[in-house]
């Protein structure tokens, strides 16, 4: 019994060590696209357990880019994808399922509407057929980063105009009715430069959007929070950064009523930017911030509340893993303590836009690979067991990727190791 306890724990030593030479290994992993440049900008899980993901492809469509629709099975299996767009670019950055099964999109097109670009809502049945598009925009450039369906059947949508407002740009926020008819819309800003990333509505109907702003704050930017009322109203704002630049990229309401921020910072942490993770009470206040990062860049793309309370982190390093960028997934505490965080990619550029906690508690990831696939970049779409047992991913996150040597030699190290006890407790 005592033998088969050591070799036992041999091979967990040597499993453990060998393991922090990499990344994390997802339960499963799938790549999407052709010969040329795809990336994937948003994910969902869909009411049957598989999921939806919005991207941009210029291999498949009609133009130069066009925005991308995949409907994946529970299991990452391709069951259907379409293409939407003209002659020229276009992309999509958000995706949601709606009540009647379809989904509806946002992104951005250069092919239609008013100028340069346009913000574009793209509305589609269960099968990813348009039903109806719409474009928002005057004779500069436009985009919409972020949808939501509202209560009232309509949509919510958050982007950037470089036509209307204030300033050089302006956050934009529009509402429209259930045929994509815009109902009213609102520009928030100064005289520089504002965008708005992220949109959700609130409780008591309104809306918190998030987002970046050149014109108010401490420093070259800082990340933006605005409150509005069911009208685009705007109720309050607040700005949070320091001397350097800070930007908000991703926004939820918390089940105390206040919300987390995810962004990026390049004045508090430890590197160039830092991932960056903002907690408010109802009020927008402050409650507590964190940092996440090494010596070199980091960012957070998505952020959700999971079941335990505590917060699941999208985003990218270049301070860990593999490559010269990696995918990076953060799960915290309540508090925004760190518990356990992941890498993923190869010996390129590999980065997370979206993450979400699936049914069953683990957690998908959608985001961009240059080491995998078939093409130059190919989408991403990654499945992760909600294991908090990441002794070996957090041997790796320790050691900055400058320090690859010493992790070949623990690995070594730790394989001989396991060989010896398991020939010694043999005899």
């Amino acid at each position: 019994m005592y033998h088969k306890k050591a070799i036992i724990i041999a091979a967990l030593l040597g499993f453990l060590l060998a393991s922090a030479v990499h990344g994390a290994v997802p339960a499963w992993d799938k790549t999407f696209g052709g010969v040329n440049n795809e990336s994937a900008a948003s994910v969902q899980q869909t009411s049957d357990g598989g999921y939806i993901i919005a991207g941009t492809t210029f291999t498949y469509g009609a133009g130069g880019s066009d925005a991308w629709l995949l409907k994946i099975d529970a299991n990452g299996s391709r069951l259907w994808d379409r293409t939407f767009g003209g002659i020229n670019n276009e992309s999509a950055a958000s995706v949601q399922q709606t009540s009647d099964g379809g989904y509806i999109i946002a992104g951005t097109t250069f092919t239609y509407g008013e100028g340069g670009s346009d913000a574009w809502i793209i509305k589609t049945d269960s099968g990813g057929k348009r039903l109806w598009d719409k474009t928002f925009g005057g004779i500069n450039n436009e985009s919409a980063a972020s949808v939501q369906q509202t209560s009232d059947g309509g949509y919510i949508i958050a982007g950037t105009t470089f036509t209307y407002g204030a300033g050089e740009s302006d956050a934009w926020l529009i509402k429209t009715d259930a045929n994509g008819n815009r109902l009213w819309d609102k520009t928030f800003g100064g005289i520089e430069n504002e965008w708005a990333a992220s949109v959700q509505q609130t409780s008591d109907g309104g809306y918190i959007i998030a987002g970046t702003t050149f014109s108010y704050g401490a420093g070259g930017s800082d990340a933006w929070l605005i409150k509005t009322d069911a009208n685009g109203s705007r109720l309050w704002d607040k700005t949070f950064g320091g001397t350097g630049n800070e930007s908000a990229a991703s926004i939820q309401k918390t089940s105390d009523d206040g919300y987390i921020i995810a962004g990026t910072t390049f004045t508090y942490g430890a590197g160039g930017s830092d991932a960056w993770l903002l907690k408010t009470d109802a009020n927008g206040s402050r409650l507590w911030d964190k940092t996440f990062g090494g010596v070199n860049n980091e960012w957070a793309s998505s952020i959700q509340q999971t079941s335990d309370d505590g917060y699941i982190i999208s985003g990218t390093t270049f301070s860990y893993g593999a490559g010269g960028s990696d995918a990076w997934l953060i799960k915290t505490d309540a508090n925004g303590s760190r518990l356990w965080d992941k890498t993923f990619g190869g010996v390129n550029n590999e980065s997370a836009a979206s993450v979400q906690q699936t049914s069953d508690g683990g957690y998908i990831i959608s985001g961009t690979t240059f080491s995998y696939g078939a093409g130059g970049s190919d989408a991403w779409l990654l499945y992760v067991l909600n294991d908090e047992s990441t002794i070996a991913t957090s041997l790796l996150l320790e050691v900055p990727k400058s320090a690859r040597g010493f992790k070949i030699i623990m690995s070594v190290i730790g394989l001989l190791a396991a060989v010896y006890i398991a020939k010694k407790y043999r005899k």
